[in-house]
């Protein structure tokens, strides 16, 4: 992954040792089990949108858009949190979507 938001590489920077901790369970976690690379991503970008995290959705739309998931895959898995977690929350996503697709080109 090429881009860190400064926010987590000012907490890298301060706390090296729980970043590095914090990052190892984060890939045994995302690496434990059957599920492939693109539904892992799609899962993660769906918990940031119910979170309603701007930083996590723009920060799992680029590293999903890294992995080759496609702009409509990425779409698609924003339109599906529509009946879910509401119209603001899906519109909110699918901007921050839009705009990390748009960079992305």
């Amino acid at each position: 992954m090429n881009y860190l938001p400064e926010i987590y590489q000012e907490f890298k920077q301060q706390f090296p040792e729980v970043a590095k901790a914090y990052d190892a369970l984060a890939v045994n976690c995302h690496e434990w089990g059957p599920l492939d690379e693109k539904v892992r991503r799609l899962i993660k970008l769906g918990i940031a949108i119910g979170l309603n995290s701007e930083g996590g959705v723009r920060s799992h739309t680029r590293r999903a858009l890294e992995e080759g998931v496609s702009p409509d895959e990425l779409r698609h898995a924003v339109l599906m949190a529509f009946t879910t977690a509401g119209f603001p929350t899906m519109s909110a996503a699918m901007k921050w979507v839009e705009e990390v697709i748009e960079k992305s080109k």
